[in-house]
């Protein structure tokens, strides 16, 4: 894209809440993730000082990259602007979020509240291309309702503007994460236009992903929800592409994993490193056996060290147990 080059083919999506610096590194030390992107974050609140918020957004450490910045907003000015300092803080490339269907976002005509304004859009891509020299992609929705369809009309406009690559969730606003996502507006993409496609939607599997590039012939993969799910997944993906078969991770890969992220998020000494380990207990513990018994001992802790003791506790209880079987696994 540009003159950044994303090897393998796939790329981490932008997520609210999940894509911060210690789950961007945490993915990235698990290998296969081509590129990963922060999350959305307000160009008004990169251009405001005392913004912290935008400020944890855009802190970024130096084996994250290639590593890319995304906006969202509705000024082409304050988008131009934002964008500016994004590069000057040394990202690799900048993306514009209209894909967000989240009613506070919508409501002040950002992410995909912006659907229904193409000249906007329009003003939006030539400011910002015009303000930066590395890459600028942008990522949509493939319209506001099934009504609505805009997803070939926006990708040639960013063609005709000078973007690199469009990303594309091939559901509409109206949908939100219902119902499945329509590959085949990926497909009519893909056919409108010359600079690179990214498909999104529905990957859960590597095979997954390998259907998709065959049924639209996208240039890569985009990995949203299922990332916190199977971290594992660019990994699994890399593999199935080189060789039809991929690893499946051992109940002792899963603790390790768990732990991993855990103290990561310790070191950061992030505000909410309790919440957050919270929040990606049900994620992590999913189809562990007794999960449900650790879910209830991490939410029911005070503290980030409690929780990770209570992880370490109950797999080493496990491991304790199956100890044989445990190490064929590994």
């Amino acid at each position: 894209m540009g003159a950044v080059t994303i090897s393998p083919a796939t790329v981490l999506a932008p997520m609210a809440g999940v894509t911060d610096t210690v789950f961007r590194r945490f993915i990235r030390n698990l290998g296969g993730c081509g590129l990963i992107m922060t999350e959305f974050t307000s160009a008004d609140g990169v251009l405001r000082a005392k913004d912290q918020k935008a400020k944890r957004y855009l802190h970024f450490y130096e084996d994250e990259h290639p590593i890319s910045a995304q906006l969202f907003g509705s000024d082409p000015r304050v988008m131009a602007e934002a964008a500016k300092i994004v590069e000057g803080l040394g990202f690799d490339l900048v993306d514009l979020n209209l894909g967000c269907p989240a009613k506070k976002v919508v409501k002040c005509n950002g992410g995909s509240g912006l659907l229904r304004d193409l000249p906007r859009i329009g003003g939006i891509f030539e400011a910002v291309r015009k303000a930066v020299t590395i890459p600028f992609t942008v990522k949509f929705r493939a319209g506001w309702n099934d009504e609505e369809i805009v997803c070939v009309e926006l990708a040639k406009m960013a063609e005709d503007c000078g973007l690199c690559a469009v990303a594309l969730h091939a559901r509409t606003r109206e949908q939100g994460y219902s119902g499945n996502a329509r590959w085949e507006w990926i497909a009519a993409v893909k056919d409108a236009v010359k600079i690179p496609v990214i498909g999104n939607g529905d990957i859960r599997t590597p095979e997954d992903a390998c259907a998709m590039v065959a049924a639209t012939g996208c240039d890569a993969v985009m990995i949203g929800r299922t990332a916190p799910a199977n971290p594992w997944i660019f990994r699994q993906i890399e593999q199935y592409c080189a060789g039809n078969q991929y690893d499946h991770p051992s109940e002792f890969d899963r603790y390790e994993m768990i732990r991993t992220y855990f103290r990561m998020l310790i070191e950061e000494e992030l505000p909410d490193a309790t919440g957050k380990m919270k929040q990606f207990a049900s994620w992590f513990t999913h189809g562990v056996p007794g999960g449900a018994g650790l879910r209830k001992a991490i939410y029911e802790s005070r503290s980030a060290p409690e929780i990770l003791t209570r992880v370490e506790e109950f797999f080493e209880a496990r491991l304790a147990v199956g100890a044989g079987a445990l190490t064929r696994d590994v």
